[in-house]
């Protein structure tokens, strides 16, 4: 793609895609990390590094790999990366309703501008 054309439809929800996947796989990296067992030995670490959603993870970060790395052939680098910014807005947006987190003011005006940020960068000509 050139850098001055704008990116498409279909590119644009692929590039969301891998970002909700990477977020995706950041929840469950936290919840891979509550059921690790720490204090009984390096064996009882490492067996509880293969639970299910440590396991669940590594496979959406693999999908995500693969995607990326096919979004990026006739992608610029420059153009596609900022989407990766949505996988910043969406973790804790999903802590906050998954996990009970709190979220305040300053990250709801954040995501905004994030999003604005967002659609310039694949509107620009």
């Amino acid at each position: 793609m050139t850098g001055g054309a704008g990116l498409d439809t279909g590119r644009v929800l692929a590039l969301l895609f891998v970002a909700l996947t990477l977020g995706a796989g950041q929840l469950l990296f936290k919840l891979a990390a509550e059921r690790l067992v720490i204090g009984r030995g390096a064996v009882a670490l490492l067996v509880s590094f293969l639970s299910g959603p440590m396991l669940a993870a590594l496979a959406l970060y693999a999908l995500a790999t693969v995607l990326w790395v096919y979004l990026l052939h006739g992608l610029e680098l420059s153009r596609a990366y900022p989407f990766i910014a949505v996988a910043f807005a969406f973790v804790p947006l999903l802590a906050w309703l998954l996990l009970g987190e709190s979220l305040g003011l300053r990250y709801w005006a954040g995501l905004g501008v994030m999003i604005a940020g967002l659609y310039i960068i694949s509107t620009s000509i």
